[in-house]
């Protein structure tokens, strides 16, 4: 029997049977561990390196330096964090010779092979070590080529984010890479003074000696006339007697000038302007507009700020990392029509229309634009980590457990949860138009980069159902228009078998041409919801006719319960039930039958598979309440994840009233409640047992030794939270409709 700790450190130990407690330290465990952190904003230069659609770096040398003499060479550097001891795998892509070192150790050194193929790829392993480890790339200038692509593998998931090196750079985000050399060069300190070193370090981080003359919109927009652009920035007021903030400068046409949103002055004319204004005490927005005039030279406005001749600072809106000592953000230019809302402009969560293009803030630098990063790590000024924190991510495991969240909020009556829950989603959706943007100026979005690189189910399913769960808590206008998109990647694009069936073509990935049980989580339960928003009957009844198409496929009859995965290469399921595939499969069955009417076609023959599926299920429970990682083979380790989904399957299906025999099921729920609060969740809230995110296999071993379970692991935190939100709906109940015989139906 498996074991995750001692008895006195469960669950079930310090609370019993009092599942609201149990639910209580789930979710506060999970807020505390998850942060409520935005995004982190750093400088990016668009002339450095940017990735590709797959997300690999590409520093295609060639291009940059087309006359660079044969066999020159050029160096790339970055640096990577990491909070704690991890692998990952990345993928080199060579143009011409390249040798990789990391932590100054030669990890790979290209072979003539590797060269000259134009499609190989090579898949290299790296132990990323607590504190920050350096990327060292050598790459020589050749005929057939030069550089080097360079990235994680599967780069929406494993998000491989690198920093500039260097003290003068510190902050920073992406590469640099030095012109091309004659001769071999040792490895610098990375974490050392870039100006220690005589290579020619790229991108250029300051203005040349020309632009250094030119005014802040002139070298940043050109001299454009009729255009207007904004600069924002922080008044920072710390005056306490109330007197009125002189603003005084210069300006080469009409200036506006807001303070927190209010207009305080209108400067008509080009030249010198003073006036007092009224600034509450500590940070005030300061935005200011400022039109070109071509009678008046170069585009510029210059403004101080001083209270009883005491001059007050100004500070950058947003923190910026890597903008050291710079006070402004600047958008523009805009057509003369076009006037952007000002609520719109005192935020960085917003593209902004000009014309007939599209812009974002930038800073007083060449090619310099803030941009903001999903990291894991939260990095201070002293390049120490601060926190963990999933909060702000996209991604199909978050999608469960927000919907956990959201459920257990509501059956706690406890509001803090539920908006804590539906704010995570709101961080991703109104980052949504600028993850786009960021992707097509950058070739790769650094935030969202499973809903913007939408290819599979897996990017969108999951956390789109939970999208649509939150609406009701806050009806937030950026879920709808993100829905319609989901929506019509499922029902217009998304890949099917000739009968309709959802498949994976993945071509030329380990996945190629296969159906996974997963998917029907991946799709069903975000299909249900949108027809309740929407009022889509299509999209409800697309739900239910693909669990009779997969169980075509799936299902193994002689146990009753599902394959993990159909293989259309070898025209077989693999016909090992991997557990939480099969826990997807009822979870998912669940959602759909309390959405479909009474009256639905589909729905006898669904409510038929859903008894059959129990059936199954209950008769492999084992002594514990726990079932197997594989169903039906015994010796392999139990496992919490698929546990709780076949408890909520059941309890649901209790309080639906759609089982012949309800008093196995009340049972096997209860018995498999108490088996994860004994055994999986622990006094902390921590949860255990849970297996890491599988791919598939034709044997029961692969599932069992190499998907080890992993501590508070997302796959299993919010379906511990609905298991248990379903099993106490269940004993309610049953308790106010006190009977023992077949439950009274609330479909």
């Amino acid at each position: 029997m498996t074991t995750y700790f001692s008895e006195p450190q469960s669950m079930y130990y310090r609370f019993g049977e009092d599942q609201d407690q149990v639910l209580k330290v789930l979710a506060e465990r999970y807020i505390g561990a998850n942060a409520q952190a935005d995004f982190v904003y750093r400088v990016f230069q668009k002339s450095g390196i940017l990735q590709n659609e797959k997300g690999l770096y590409d520093l295609n040398l060639g291009k940059r330096f087309p006359d660079a003499p044969k066999d020159h060479i050029s160096y790339a550097a970055a640096l990577v964090w990491g909070d704690e001891d991890r692998n990952l795998d990345v993928l080199v892509r060579c143009y011409g010779p390249v040798r990789f070192y990391f932590n100054e150790q030669l990890v790979y050194r290209s072979t003539v092979m590797d060269e000259i193929s134009p499609d190989a790829t090579v898949k290299l392993s790296i132990d990323i070590k607590p504190g920050w480890n350096t990327i060292w790339l050598e790459m020589k200038n050749t005929p057939a080529g030069f550089g080097c692509q360079f990235g994680s593998d599967e780069g929406k998931v494993r998000i491989l984010n690198v920093y500039a090196p260097f003290q003068e750079r510190q902050g920073q985000a992406g590469w640099v890479f030095s012109q091309p050399n004659p001769a071999t060069s040792k490895q610098p300190d990375l974490l050392g003074k870039e100006a220690d070193y005589s290579l020619n370090w790229l991108p250029e981080t300051g203005w040349s000696d020309e632009d250094k003359t030119k005014p802040a919109f002139e070298r940043i927009f050109g001299n454009l006339a009729g255009k207007h652009a904004y600069a924002w920035t922080h008044l920072n007021n710390n005056d306490s007697t109330g007197n009125a903030v002189r603003l005084s400068g210069q300006s080469s046409g009409s200036l506006s000038i807001w303070i927190s949103g209010k207009p305080v002055a209108q400067v008509k004319e080009a030249g010198p302007f003073e006036v007092d204004v009224t600034a509450s005490f500590g940070r005030s927005d300061l935005l200011v507009r400022s039109e070109y005039d071509d009678t008046a030279g170069p585009w510029h406005f210059n403004l101080n700020a001083t209270v009883s001749g005491k001059p007050l600072s100004l500070e950058l809106p947003q923190r910026v990392h890597g903008a050291n000592g710079e006070s402004w953000l600047y958008v523009g230019p805009f057509e003369s029509e076009v006037e952007p809302d000002l609520a719109d402009l005192t935020r960085t969560d917003r593209v902004y229309q000009t014309g007939l293009e599209q812009t974002y803030w930038r800073l007083d630098r060449p090619d310099a634009w803030i941009r903001p990063y999903y990291e894991n790590a939260m990095l201070s000024n002293k390049w120490t980590v601060g926190s963990v924190t999933n909060y702000g991510r996209w991604d199909y495991p978050l999608g469960v457990t927000v919907y956990g969240l959201l459920r257990t909020g509501r059956y706690l009556q406890r509001p803090d949860i539920t908006r804590y829950a539906a704010e995570h989603v709101q961080a991703c959706t109104q980052m949504y138009e600028y993850s786009l943007w960021d992707r097509e100026q950058y070739g790769f979005p650094a935030v969202n980069q499973q809903l913007v690189m939408l290819k599979m189910l897996d990017n969108c399913g999951s956390f789109g159902s939970a999208m649509l769960e939150a609406y009701s808590e806050c009806h937030e206008p950026t879920f709808l228009p993100i829905a319609e998109r989901i929506a019509d990647f499922m029902l217009s694009r998304l890949e099917r078998q000739e009968d309709g069936a959802f498949y994976r073509t993945c071509v030329g990935e380990y996945a190629e041409n296969t159906m996974w049980a997963d998917d029907l989580y991946m799709s069903t339960p975000f299909l249900v919801r949108y027809a309740r928003v929407t009022g889509n009957s299509a999209a409800l009844d697309e739900a239910a006719r693909q669990f009779s198409l997969y169980r075509k496929y799936l299902f193994m009859p002689e146990f009753k319960i599902m394959s993990h995965v159909y293989d259309f290469k070898y025209g077989q399921a693999t016909q090992i039930p991997w557990g939480r595939g099969n826990g997807w499969t009822l979870f998912s069955l669940t959602e759909v039958l309390e959405a479909l009417p009474t009256e639905h076609p589909e729905r006898p023959a669904l409510i038929d598979f859903f008894n059959e599926l129990c059936e199954g299920y209950a008769a492999l429970q084992g002594e514990s309440g726990l079932w197997h990682q594989v169903l039906n083979v015994p010796q392999t380790y139990e496992e919490a994840s698929c546990t709780a989904m076949f408890a909520y399957g059941f309890a649901r299906g209790v309080r639906f009233g759609w089982f012949k025999d309800p008093e196995v099921y009340v049972t096997a729920a209860e018995r498999a409640w108490k088996g994860l609060i004994c055994k999986a969740i622990d006094r902390q809230g921590s949860v255990h047992g849970v297996c890491s995110g599988s791919r598939y296999a034709f044997t029961a071993e692969y599932y069992d030794q190499d998907l080890r379970t992993v501590t508070n692991d997302n796959h299993g935190i919010g379906i511990m939270m609905l298991a248990g939100t379903e099993v106490a709906k269940m004993k309610k109940h049953l308790a106010e409709h006190r009977v023992s015989s077949p439950a009274v139906s609330h479909s």
